[in-house]
């Protein structure tokens, strides 16, 4: 259904996302996000923001199917996604000083 979704090379998981479990959840985003039923974490594209978060139903929109994000992150609950994010940026604070995830993450690819 979705378009060829880009992941990042050093994708974030919440705790309770296993290898196995991984590749089933990202058979299903391809193939029908609706039934995925995790948050995503994706590089924004409105030049504002560095990140979002949307349910992965999200990713069967028409405009999605046509420029499919790059995931950064997969989260089993929208709490469980800003947990994600606080450890990336204290990552990127301690590596870089600053808290420019979206380019920190980009250099990390």
């Amino acid at each position: 259904m979705s378009a060829d979704i880009q992941y990042h090379p050093r994708l974030y998981l919440s705790d309770g996302i296993t290898a196995g479990k991984l590749d089933k959840i990202k058979k299903q985003l391809a193939r029908n996000p609706v039934m995925a039923r995790v948050y995503v974490i994706v590089l924004s594209r409105n030049g504002v923001d560095q990140l979002d978060i949307f349910e992965s139903k999200t990713l069967g929109w028409p405009y999605y199917r046509k420029n499919p994000p790059v995931v950064v992150g997969i989260a089993q609950s929208y709490g469980e996604a800003i947990q994600i994010i606080e450890k990336m940026a204290q990552e990127c604070l301690n590596a870089r000083g600053d808290c420019a995830l979206r380019e920190y993450l980009l250099c990390q690819g």
